[in-house]
């Protein structure tokens, strides 16, 4: 297997720390006087600004050098926190992605626009003093010598062992601490373990520095801002210069580090000489491995042949009077089940790394549009499998997209209306059987009907005048070229969005449900199933054909008897526990021209409060099935959302419970009507 390329690793670890600076960003646009989301911004640029030079990446570590100038001036005081600062760096994010992407690209004149606005947020003047490059700093630590002022620091410091494995480079540090000044640095080496004791990988040297310089001590103690948590440091000033004529900086200071040996060395391993174990920090970070996404879609399809291969073996051994097959068999089975568990458990994210991708969207709006915009999230430690979040992101930007330009209204009109000047977005998950509801909420003006219907009417997708209940009207809206926007923005307009949403969620084997109430606002639901590979299924025959209704959605099965059967005739409803439940009679459903059996079971399906009857010929048992896509040829049969393959190699089909649910209530509404 192939070593990780490290500039691929590289471009992931600095994609995950542009999400975090962003994140913090926006938390501090909430709170300017947050010192901890100051701090967090500036260590995550201050981190891209080293690994991007470190690897190659010489226009994101320059670029990324100004923004960290600016909250290093924001940290220590020097300019204030504001909007404008917050927003510049945002901008510079996004340019940061770009450096990050294409390296060697022709960016200069946008680096200089967004480097102009920085500079008009922080100040021009102290920004360009405190970017000046850092080439020769020993002369210039020599002016400011000769105007008093300096001080001379003994430091002795050393990394945990496996620091070098987890990423940390200590000539970085050393070339760090020589810009603030004249240094003179020595290794210690007595930690050194024998020969064979030594592992490679290991750092076992410590340094002691003799610094001065004009800075304050808190700068020398940032060099080691990433470390600073793992590592065994000494700081002390041995020596400040009060007067203008005062000794040079390479003069000898009052008290040598010689004269301290104890003190400056670095600290001693054990006298096994062994390297001392990592801390438990260090461990912790060991412990998690970072798999690309292809290998584990890969796994998931080794492990769905394992489940297909179990099944048919499990089949075998029950046609046998081998009882020592039979262990093996169960054996295996058990094996298979806890590593199908183990996968799906591997694949799951939860929602909260979809959610905030929407907090930029959603600042970015409210500036284009002029609302104030509230983002709230709900429920974001909700897991689904990762292939389902992926494709979410598209589908989800046009609902926020929309909620926020069709939905809310502008600040004026919303006082007017009696509404908080800031209009609310929110975003929440919870699962429910076998499915996870996402949803989009605003609190705007609501969906016109009449307008909806008009709309419709107009581009001839309904009759003038046809029935239509509030549910299917609102679905109007999801038409291709369907929209109610008067003009077409930038945001909306051109009726694209919102079919595109229902297409990909209708893909995911998903639905949607829509609720509004005019004035007051607009929810829009996803239900999308928790996974899309390896599922737990009820198996039932129907006529000839075999059949799988997945099992989280299954609440109860129960034996319908000849006589009821025939007395249910034209109702097809049954009475359970004083509730009435349609049922739809698969036989007819599929047409299967076989006569019913004697004992009919019905298996009753569920999705939140919405329950429905199956009528099958036989209840088979459980299953672990592994979803197989359908065809192009059957994209339009919504009875089914997959395939399965059996023991015996034949094909069984994965009934569309979404779909059955909604067919049981149109034929309990046809049944209500006529009566």
């Amino acid at each position: 297997m192939n070593e990780l390329d490290p500039i691929a690793v590289f471009r992931t670890e600095a994609a995950e720390q542009l999400e975090l600076i962003e994140a913090g960003l926006l938390d501090l646009m909430r709170d300017l006087s947050d010192r901890a989301q100051i701090d967090t911004v500036f260590r995550g640029l201050h981190t891209l600004k080293g690994s991007g030079s470190m690897f190659g990446f010489d226009q994101l570590a320059a670029f990324t050098h100004h923004c960290e100038t600016a909250f290093d001036r924001v940290r220590k005081g020097e300019a204030p926190a504001t909007k404008e600062l917050v927003g510049a760096v945002l901008d510079a994010q996004g340019h940061m992605q770009a450096l990050l992407q294409n390296p060697n690209g022709d960016y200069e004149t946008m680096s200089s626009v967004l480097l102009e606005k920085l500079r008009q947020a922080v100040g021009t003047e102290g920004l360009q003093s405190a970017a000046a490059p850092s080439a020769g700093a020993t002369a210039a630590t020599a002016e400011v010598a000769n105007a008093g002022g300096i001080k001379t620091w003994h430091l002795a410091f050393s990394l945990p062992v496996g620091s070098m494995v987890n990423g940390t480079n200590p000539l970085g540090l050393l070339d760090e601490l020589r810009d603030l000044g004249e240094c003179r640095i020595e290794a210690g080496t007595d930690a050194i373990p024998l020969l064979p004791d030594l592992e490679p990988r290991d750092l076992h040297i410590g340094w002691t520095v003799q610094l001065t310089t004009e800075k304050p001590r808190s700068d020398i103690e940032d060099v080691f801002i990433f470390v600073m948590d793992d590592m065994t440091m000494e700081l002390k000033e041995l020596q400040a210069s009060r007067k203008a004529d005062s000794a040079p900086i390479a003069a000898t200071p009052e008290r040598p580090i010689e004269d301290e040996p104890s003190k400056a060395a670095a600290p001693p391993l054990a006298d096994t000489g062994k390297a001392p174990p990592a801390d438990v920090k260090s461990q912790k970070q060991a412990d998690n491995v970072r798999v690309p996404a292809l290998r584990l879609d890969e796994m998931m399809d080794r492990v769905g042949e394992l489940v297909i291969a179990q099944s048919r073996l499990s089949q075998m051994a029950n046609s046998v009077a081998d009882l020592g097959l039979r262990s093996v068999s169960e054996e295996i089975e058990r094996l298979a089940g806890e590593l199908r568990d183990t996968m799906m458990v591997l694949r799951m994210m939860p929602v909260a790394s979809l959610f905030s991708r929407f907090r930029r969207l959603v600042h970015d709006l409210a500036r284009e549009t002029g609302k104030d915009i509230e983002l709230v999230t709900e429920g974001e430690s909700t897991e689904v499998d990762k292939t389902v979040i992926d494709r979410l992101a598209d589908p989800l930007v046009h609902l926020v997209r929309n909620s926020i330009d069709h939905g809310l209204e502008n600040p004026d009109d919303r006082v007017a209306a009696g509404k908080p000047m800031m209009g609310r977005v929110i975003l929440s998950a919870h699962q429910t059987g076998s499915e996870v509801v996402i949803s989009i909420k605003d609190d705007g003006r609501g969906i016109d009907r009449q307008k909806v219907r008009a709309k419709a009417e107009a581009n001839g997708l309904i009759q003038p005048g046809a029935q239509l209940s509030d549910k299917e009207l609102l679905q109007l809206i999801f038409q291709p070229g369907f929209s109610t926007a008067e003009k077409v923005t930038n945001l909306s307009g051109r009726g694209v969005g919102m079919d595109v949403v229902k297409k990909t969620i209708e893909t995911l084997r998903g639905a949607i449900d829509v609720t509004s109430e005019f004035g007051k606002g607009s929810e829009i639901a996803l239900r999308i199933p928790l996974t899309l590979a390896i599922i737990d299924g009820l198996l039932v025959r129907v006529g000839n054909g075999r059949y799988v209704i997945p099992l989280a959605a299954v609440e109860e099965c129960l034996e319908l008897s000849v006589e009821q059967d025939l007395r249910s005739r034209g109702r097809s409803f049954i009475s359970l526990r004083d509730d009435l439940v349609p049922f739809l009679r698969l036989r007819e459903l599929f047409r299967t021209g076989t006569e019913p059996d004697p004992y009919q079971k019905v298996v009753v399906i569920s999705t939140g409060s919405e329950r429905v009857g199956l009528v099958v010929d036989q209840i088979i048992g459980d299953h672990q099935t592994v979803i197989k896509s359908m065809s192009k040829l059957h994209d339009q049969v919504s009875t089914f959302s997959g395939a399965t393959i059996l023991g015996d190699g034949n094909v069984a089909l994965i009934l569309d419970v979404v779909h059955l649910i909604t067919a049981g209530q149109h034929q309990e509404a046809q049944l209500r009507a006529a009566g």
